[in-house]
């Protein structure tokens, strides 16, 4: 077995490796930029080197520089987690050239599969059902648009190389073509160094399901289920799941054979992904092979029992697989939440800073948190805004919802935005319960973005209950030690500029009734909440719930299943004299272009003293390895330019200025 294994990657997947090698006795080296000097996996590595400044093609993509630590290191072997070098043919040969183990497959397989033209001509020979498309680089937009005609919109503009969202463009007309094609290009060359791109048909409706597949160095191939990954933003995944509620026995089986015959073609070693996009008739195409571990390899892991980490190292070693296709045993389901760094209400732009506040839910055998921060650590611009991945197991489906909606609850995160709220709005969604889904499903019903006031008239007897007792607590800390028990305080909740009158009654120490007066409905509360603590815990009418309460000056804010409701709870006098007071009007900033995000400037393809037109794109901005196109939402003239290409630039921070 190895001794010594350097993880070539940061953050959470770097940590899940550690652990692993930890329990097979190996030795790790960690590797980190100047600002992940402090990070989790740094510290929990046996030694730690550093590779460089901040930006990924100065550290993490520093293949130079990797392999010196790793000979300085002495060690046997470099596992790449996902993303940064992982799929880099050329890394992987020079390791092997430099007589170190490269924990994945070979250059030649890594680069046959990452290449999405040739693995797409690969499939086709293997077997494998594929999209309709054209299977060669675009030359330009020109043979964008006769493709286009050809095929059919709607159609995807992909990269050649690479994956994980970046480079592709879904375009439904002529117009959205041209410029997914120069977008998709540009982002392929900024993330891959590669900015081929090629089209495909778009399959309408469709899901996104993958199969696992593990193979070694003996010809032994085996797959390990499949994971619905149709829940996805900008095509990034948000919540996978295992099983997916959809396949049947036959399907799965059949995907199943295709991914290993499609391995076997390019003679593939370690755990790898083949992707598929199914239709509602359950007909599946080929999308991609992941030729790496995936961010949400830990869902298969708790169905299957299997350590994909351990068995990457085994392969690696020259071990065979244990067991054949006929020892995997799918049980229960399990479902993974990807706990983000960003604001769902303002157009899921990513959110960087200090992490103030991080108190996950308790790990247990149907609860599992991987991450590669701590209470304190800083979210940096420079990498993935991913906080965590939280993973639940249940014997069946709903109860591995209820659980991932229970472990959401008590995940308490402060000093950055997230979006808790919206993976709880998800999974509680009538439609996902159902499953119901398709990779068009956060377009259709969270079109736009998520503020966590959606569900309020839903909730709205509850989180009246709750206003009520919490107000009663706040404000009569001195009273409830001298046992005044049965009195009624009559109040008005404000909330979303309504307002609510209610009676609370203490009965005793833990009990309260609060009597909605519009609707002449009560509701009995048990809890022991006290004002220093986040989570309350409460029986509203017999059933359990846990709720987030954080004091925001005047006022708090109740979270929980996908409702986020700042409230102000005021005597009835003091209600109404509110609404006579005039409302403070926001500072007129129409003639600014602000940053909606964090980011670096790409370019600003204006001038000063230009006219430009409504929808015209006015400046690019990269975030967190994402290009987004900022457009003129008027007919207009450009005043004065406050930043250049290549500045870093602030949430809210002035870019144009308009006349």
């Amino acid at each position: 077995m190895f001794k010594r294994i350097l993880i070539a990657n940061r953050g959470e997947i770097a940590c899940r490796i550690i652990k692993t090698a930890r329990n097979l006795g190996i030795e790790t080296v960690a590797v980190y930029s100047e600002s992940d000097s402090s990070a989790r996996h740094v510290l929990l590595a046996d030694q730690a080197y550093l590779l460089g400044p901040s930006p990924a093609s100065k550290s993490y993509l520093n293949t130079d520089r990797i392999l010196q630590i790793a000979q300085d290191s002495n060690a046997d072997a470099i596992h790449p987690g996902y993303g940064f070098l992982s799929e880099n043919p050329r890394f992987a040969e020079m390791l092997t050239d430099n007589d170190i183990v490269f924990i994945g497959p070979s250059s030649k397989a890594i680069e046959l599969m990452g290449d999405k033209i040739e693995s797409k001509l690969i499939a086709t020979k293997a077997g494998v059902n594929t999209i309709p498309g054209f299977t060669e680089a675009l030359s330009g937009p020109d043979k964008a648009i006769e493709v286009a005609k050809q095929i059919g919109y709607p159609v995807m503009v992909k990269a050649a190389a690479g994956g994980g969202g970046k480079g592709m463009r879904l375009a439904a007309s002529e117009a959205e073509l041209l410029e997914g094609v120069q977008l998709a290009i540009n982002e392929a060359e900024s993330s891959f160094g590669d900015g081929r791109v090629f089209i495909e048909k778009f399959i309408e409706q469709p899901r996104h399901i993958e199969i696992q597949i593990l193979a070694d160095k003996h010809g032994n191939f085996v797959y390990l289920g499949e994971r619905e990954c149709s829940i996805q933003r900008r095509h990034q995944k948000i919540i996978e799941e295992s099983p997916s509620s959809f396949l049947d026995d036959d399907t799965r089986c059949m995907m199943g054979e295709q991914a290993c015959a499609l391995a076997r073609a390019v003679d593939y070693t370690s755990a790898g992904t083949v992707e598929f996009v199914v239709n509602q008739k359950k007909e599946f195409f080929f999308l991609e092979m992941n030729t790496r571990l995936q961010v949400e390899h830990p869902v298969t892991e708790f169905v299957t029992g299997l350590d994909l980490v351990e068995q990457q190292i085994l392969i690696a070693n020259d071990q065979p697989l244990e067991f054949n296709q006929s020892d995997i045993r799918v049980n229960g389901w399990a479902i993974e939440s990807r706990v983000y760094a960003e604001d769902p209400n303002r157009g899921f732009v990513p959110s960087i800073g200090r992490l103030i506040r991080h108190e996950p839910p308790a790990s247990n055998d149907k609860v599992r948190l991987d991450t590669g921060v701590d209470e304190g650590s800083e979210i940096s611009m420079f990498y993935d805004p991913m906080i965590s991945k939280l993973i639940t197991f249940g014997q069946n489906r709903d109860e591995a919802i209820n659980n991932m909606l229970e472990a959401l609850d008590n995940y308490l995160i402060s000093g950055i935005s997230h979006n808790i709220g919206l993976l709880s709005a998800i999974i509680n969604h009538p439609r996902f319960r159902a499953g119901n889904l398709t990779t068009a499903f956060m377009d259709e019903e969270f079109p736009d973005g998520f503020s966590g006031l959606e569900n309020i008239e839903n909730n709205l007897p509850i989180i009246l209950t709750l206003a009520g007792a919490i107000s009663f607590i706040i404000s009569n800390q001195s009273e409830i030690l001298k046992n005044i028990f049965d009195e009624e305080k009559n109040l008005v909740v404000s909330i979303d500029h309504k307002f609510y009158p209610i009676t609370v009654i203490r009965r005793d120490f833990e009990n309260f009734e609060v009597r909605q007066i519009e609707s002449n409905l009560t509701i009995k509360i048990e809890t022991t909440w006290q004002p220093h603590q986040r989570l309350l815990n409460a029986t509203v009418n017999n059933t359990n719930i846990t709720v987030q309460v954080w004091r925001e000056n005047s006022r708090f804010r109740l979270c929980w299943r996908g409702v986020s409701v700042p409230i102000v709870v005021r005597t009835a006098r003091a209600a109404e004299l509110m609404q006579r007071m005039p409302e403070k009007q926001p500072p007129d900033l129409s003639k600014y272009l602000l940053s909606p995000m964090p980011g670096l400037i790409v370019s600003i393809p204006v001038s000063e003293g230009e006219e430009v037109k409504a929808g015209q794109a006015i400046a690019i901005i990269d975030a967190m390895k994402m290009e987004n196109i900022l457009k003129s939402e008027i007919d207009s003239k450009i005043k004065k330019i406050y930043l250049k290409e290549g500045d870093n630039v602030a949430v809210d921070e002035v870019i144009i200025e308009f006349f």
